[in-house]
């Protein structure tokens, strides 16, 4: 019998990460739009950006039910589709009517997204049981790993189409037509390894052996006090990489950087990329539990050191703030993976990924509502980030009451 190629999903998932990873380079789009459709209320054009991160976590939830049902290929086929229509339409909302990017951008952008998103780490995991914490790194690495490739792409569409205020949305109808032609070629090499694959027993030597749990169904998930830790736990974990994505580009300009502002973007990419591969592999060794804390931790420390930070050093945190937040996206799905089976998972950590869609849409109007606050003084938006530093120290209490059972 010819031995499956474990390969190619691998390869296609991480192109449709990639594209993904578009979600992630908002701030380049946030002031513009801002502007034209929202009438200067960053609070309210950041929504836009929260609304498609939170319904990304309801996709997610939809889409590994759906992947249950029929298959990975047909939903990551079918939510690269939803995608292409939602940053279509949104091409033409005009500002008699902002609500509508509020619909285009962000309902059917995030649910979209959620489509692919839990369906792809999900598939990838079941052809490397052995190694969920590597896979899990690299793939949503490749997210990360988008916003540094498409960050210039981006700029200089929005350039061409006319500047700031104007070249947003036709923008967006150029990343629709990307969607749909990287989701429905990546999408037929995406299914689910044999049974001799997805369902061998390895010799688990990582610190991450647990004890065999069964492939748990999400209303058996639901009965479980750990996921309702994890999720409580992942809202806190991601205000401060959060902010920081969504206002990248304004806080680098408001620290007298405006030239080189795209460097943010660039920066906070790159540093979530890395961040989700490295810290991937570091709790395959030493712990999700243990890695997580390290990063509610760091996430914290560098939140608090924002109003701080003046010139070329505002680069230097924003990096930080993107590494550890990357590491959070690596290592939820893997842990979800430990504790809840690797079966259900896409569908068990779109639930738990509830959590990150709640924790998107309070942080990004926190951030925007200090932002317009400090439209004069960026100082004035530090109070955000000491938010975001509380939620980290609550995040990490959390996680030291999460109980992961030893391997006998």
């Amino acid at each position: 019998m010819k031995k499956p190629n474990r390969v190619l999903p691998i390869i296609a998932a991480i192109a449709i990460q990639m594209c993904l990873g578009i979600a992630y380079v908002w701030s380049l789009f946030q002031t513009g739009i801002a502007e034209s459709i929202f009438h200067g209320d960053n609070a309210a054009a950041s929504l836009t950006f929260s609304l498609l991160l939170f319904l990304l976590a309801v996709g997610s939830i939809i889409g590994g039910k759906l992947a249950s049902k029929y298959s990975t290929r047909k939903v990551v086929i079918a939510g690269g589709i939803v995608l292409a229509v939602g940053f279509l339409l949104a091409s033409f909302v005009t500002s008699e009517a902002p609500w509508m990017l509020w619909l285009s951008y962000g309902v059917l952008g995030g649910l979209g997204m959620g489509f692919t998103y839990s369906t792809t780490i999900a598939c990838a995991q079941k052809w490397y049981p052995e190694r969920k914490g590597l896979v899990t790194g690299l793939i949503v690495s490749a997210l990360g790993f988008g916003g540094v490739v498409f960050t210039p792409i981006l700029e200089a569409l929005i350039a061409n189409f006319g500047g700031v205020a104007m070249g947003e949305q036709p923008t967006f109808r150029v990343l629709s037509v990307i969607f749909i032609v990287v989701c429905t070629i990546g999408g037929i090499f995406m299914k689910n390894p044999p049974e001799s694959i997805a369902g061998a027993a390895t010799q688990d030597t990582s610190a991450n052996a647990v004890q065999a749990v069964p492939d748990l169904l999400p209303r058996e998930v639901l009965r479980k006090k750990e996921f309702y830790i994890m999720a409580f736990a992942f809202m806190m974990a991601c205000m401060g990489g959060l902010m920081m994505i969504g206002f990248a580009k304004p806080i680098a300009v408001a620290k007298g950087l405006a030239e080189v502002a795209m460097v943010g973007v660039l920066v906070i990419s790159l540093c979530n990329s890395m961040g989700r591969l490295f810290w991937g592999t570091v709790s395959d060794r030493i712990g999700r539990k243990k890695t997580i804390i390290i990063l509610l931790i760091g996430s914290g420390c560098m939140s608090l050191l924002v109003s701080a930070a003046s010139g070329y050093w505002i680069f230097v945190l924003i990096g930080f703030i993107g590494f550890f937040y990357g590491g959070f996206l690596s290592n939820f799905p893997s842990l979800t993976a430990d504790l809840f089976g690797a079966k259900h998972m896409a569908t068990n950590y779109g639930m738990v990924l509830m959590g990150f869609g709640f924790g998107a849409v309070i942080a990004s109007y926190i951030a925007g509502y200090f932002k317009n606050l400090a439209s004069q003084n960026i100082d004035l938006m530090f109070p955000a980030f000491i938010i975001a530093a509380a939620c980290a120290a609550v995040g990490v209490l959390l996680m030291l009451t999460l109980k992961v059972k030893p391997k006998n």
